[in-house]
């Protein structure tokens, strides 16, 4: 699932913020948790005589339950109320689905919808696995050959796939990851003992030069083989347009159009509209997926809407996808079920579009990308349980029969650090991902989140002996990155040596010290914006450089920091007719564990809106401001910020016709979805007209960064659309995020929300 897009018009997630900085075990929350029991099953009885049993007719909340429950501890599964209340009970759960036949779930799904209907029709029969049950299916997976395996894998349902996960512990799915492969057509991307990188070029302010120079760092590394894809800050066409040109630019430059995409992932409607104004301009293409259909719709996606585009996916380079276990249910999309079942749908999903592309003629590359720890604590905490998330995507991923790649990732809400992050990766290498993310540093100096770094590509490749992909380790050779003997050359993590392979390339004829020092220039201005660029190493050339490392540790230790401050009395003073509001959550402490309390307000705060109402009359605003301290309270009250913002911002909307706020509602521990409740009581009305109102909710970013962001997410909707609870969400909602004095600046962020603001308001 794509990051920034996550957050953005694919659907904005509602993050939850920071934990407390104790370490707390899965094994100490868990006997903290009210679950659900499981009692000891009879020989040989599956899910559904249990069920009878216990019932005297079939039950859908307890096989939800059972399935649940069968699942290694989540925080995720736990809020749903769907968690084992012990240890017996997960194993009494396991026992009932092992003695459970496939066909007895294929006749009785958890959740139906049209995407579960796709994917029964998408799968064959079950051949060979009529009659088994999930514990003969885990046996046939653990103890046949991939050759054995592989034809069969066609049959299987995304249920039948998540249930015998469910079985499975840590070694075993080790042992299964670890056999089964599906390379992209024409290359070793996804074979067995390679290990690609996605180059993941992230600027706060989707600057071409720090997009360009990190993919520079990348190569120099020997990294970076399946994809260059860029998350945007912003999903303006021209903006994306501009990111596909630079990343599409390198690649032709090199000669390696039929080596490696690009891919800028905004939503997919805004890539297949770039390429049909600029043909061959994009390369693959990218979309987030859920698990469900409503669960699409935040996404703003339908099945035919996704069937449509990857019919016209024909050449090359198809469909990249991203998921991630939590993503629905933090939508609030959780229709009752598991978070694995959830996910695994999600492959199906995938496989039945990738099904849809495969033609006589071509098998474009068609992949997916596994964004583990992303969301935050409300999904999972620690270090284990991360390990666990990855190992369970990686093998239904497979038995998908796609290729999968994953983002060993933290949220810096998280229990886990940059050390267990290392951990993490040893864990689970040997299951032999198809890829991970790459960057300089652990460090998203955008989406402020922890993933893997260049050298940890450098790391992982020496320890496991992991290869990349032929045709890109040949380039690197090439470039005298790597040397024939394939060790490290002496040109080795010098970006500006790429650089200077790039210029030849282009015709350049000026001498290596002229490239060289335009070069060094070019990476001055990349970092003073906040991007880290990596040259040489440190004493292991898997290590960086230690001032470097030190600046990586220096941002973690703001993030904890600015995690758990909470609003200076001052900055809210300084804000012109202030309203303070509060949402449900008690405390900063209980907004992270809790935190869908964070989305709904409290009752006397209801009553300040409705005050704010009557004080508006007739004359309500077509624009509301609210403020939102969200996940980092800095960002909002640092200087130049938005103290700074405001006053630009009502200027800039008077200015295009649009009367805006004189009052100023600040939630304290507010969410996205608190702004939505602030709009849902500001502009309901008797009177259902098709009258706009516009609401701009200010929110603090996650830490991480130096730049200590703040987005806007701006929400226009009719009066009849407000009036009806709950119909507001982030499928309508855009964003415009990385707003700093040192980033997207203020004034800068003002034109590009007044021009949404416009468009918005004044169309059809």
């Amino acid at each position: 699932m794509n990051r920034r897009k996550f957050i953005q018009t694919s659907g904005i997630v509602s993050i939850a913020l920071t934990l407390a900085p104790s370490r707390v075990s899965s094994t100490a929350l868990l006997n903290d948790q009210v679950g659900i029991r499981i009692e000891d099953p009879l020989s040989q009885e599956g899910v559904f005589q249990y069920i009878n049993r216990k019932k005297g007719q079939f039950d859908l909340d307890l096989l939800r339950q059972i399935f649940g429950v069968a699942n290694e501890f989540k925080e995720g599964d736990s809020i749903l109320g769907i968690a084992a209340d012990s240890n017996s009970s997960r194993s009494n759960a396991r026992i009932l689905i092992a003695n459970t036949r496939l066909e007895e779930v294929s006749a009785q799904q958890v959740f139906v919808d049209e995407l579960s209907l796709l994917i029964d029709n998408s799968t064959q029969k079950l051949g060979i696995f009529s009659g088994f049950s999930f514990g003969q299916l885990k046996q046939f997976l653990l103890e046949k050959s991939e050759e054995e395996i592989l034809p069969h894998l066609a049959t299987l349902t995304s249920d039948h796939i998540a249930l015998v996960v469910k079985l499975m512990n840590n070694e075993e799915l080790i042992q299964v990851s670890s056999k089964v492969f599906h390379p992209l057509p024409n290359s070793k991307v996804g074979s067995k003992g390679y290990m690609g990188a996605r180059v993941q070029p992230n600027s706060p302010t989707d600057d071409p030069e720090d997009i360009f120079w990190q993919v520079m760092n990348a190569w120099s590394y020997g990294v970076g083989d399946v994809v260059l894809g860029n998350n945007p800050v912003s999903s303006n066409p021209n903006d994306v347009r501009r990111t596909e040109e630079t990343l599409s630019d390198i690649i032709k430059t090199f000669g390696l159009e039929s080596v490696i995409p690009h891919c800028v992932l905004s939503h997919i409607d805004i890539q297949a509209a770039i390429e049909n104004e600029h043909p061959n301009s994009t390369g693959i293409w990218f979309q987030s997926l859920a698990g469900t259909v409503a669960a699409n719709k935040t996404f703003d996606l339908t099945i035919d809407k996704m069937q449509t585009h990857a019919k016209n996916r024909n050449g090359q380079y198809g469909l990249y996808a991203e998921t991630g276990q939590g993503a629905d249910q933090t939508n609030g999309h959780a229709e009752g079920f598991d978070m694995v079942i959830h996910e695994s749908r999600k492959y199906g999903f995938h496989r039945a579009l990738k099904q849809q592309m495969n033609t006589k003629t071509n098998s474009p590359w068609v992949f997916v990308n596994d964004v583990a720890g992303f969301i935050g604590p409300e999904v999972f905490r620690t270090k284990e349980q991360l390990v666990r998330c990855c190992l369970e995507d990686l093998v239904m991923g497979k038995l998908h029969g796609l290729t999968i790649g994953l983002d060993i990732c933290t949220t810096l809400h998280m229990d886990v650090s940059l050390d267990d992050l290392d951990w993490c990766i040893d864990q689970i290498m040997p299951a032999n991902p198809g890829y991970l993310m790459a960057l300089p540093t652990k460090n998203d100096p955008m989406l402020s989140y922890l993933t893997t770094s260049f050298v940890d590509h450098v790391r992982v490749r020496e320890k496991f002996g992991f290869k990349v992909n032929d045709a890109m380790w040949d380039f690197f050779k090439k470039i005298q990155i790597i040397q024939p003997d394939n060790l490290p050359g002496e040109h080795f993590a010098s970006p500006c040596w790429v650089y200077y392979n790039y210029c030849l390339a282009k015709g350049d004829k000026r001498s290596f010290d002229e490239i060289n020092k335009e070069g060094n220039e070019a990476i001055e201005r990349v970092r003073k914006r906040g991007v880290p660029i990596s040259e040489g190493f440190g004493d292991q050339i898997w290590k960086l450089k230690p001032q470097l490392e030190k600046e990586v540790h220096h941002l973690y230790k703001d993030a904890k920091y600015c995690l758990w401050q909470e609003l200076n009395t001052s900055f809210i003073s300084a804000i012109p007719n202030v309203i303070l509001l509060s949402t449900l959550s008690e405390d900063r402490k209980d907004y992270v564990y809790h935190p869908s309390s964070g989305e709904k307000l409290r009752p006397e705060s209801i009553d300040e809106i409705i005050k704010l109402k009557q004080v508006y009359g007739s004359q309500l605003p077509q624009v509301q401001v609210v403020i939102s301290d969200g996940l980092n309270t800095k960002s909002l009250e640092d200087e130049g910020h938005v103290l700074t913002f405001l006053p630009l911002l009502t200027k800039h909307l008077e200015d295009l016709g649009l009367s805006s706020s004189k009052y100023y509602p600040v939630i304290k521990n507010g969410r996205v979805r608190a702004g939505y409740q602030v709009g849902e009581v500001l502009f309901s009305s008797n009177q259902l007209t098709e009258t706009k109102h516009i609401l701009i909710h200010i929110i603090g970013e996650r830490p991480g960064s130096e730049h200590r962001n703040f987005s806007v997410y701006i929400t226009s909707a009719s009066r009849k659309q407000w009036s009806s609870t709950g119909e507001i969400d982030h499928n309508i909602t855009r964003v415009v995020s990385g707003i700093s004095d040192t980033a997207m600046t203020p004034e800068i962020a003002v034109a590009e929300i007044g021009n949404i603001c416009k468009y918005l308001y004044f169309k059809d």
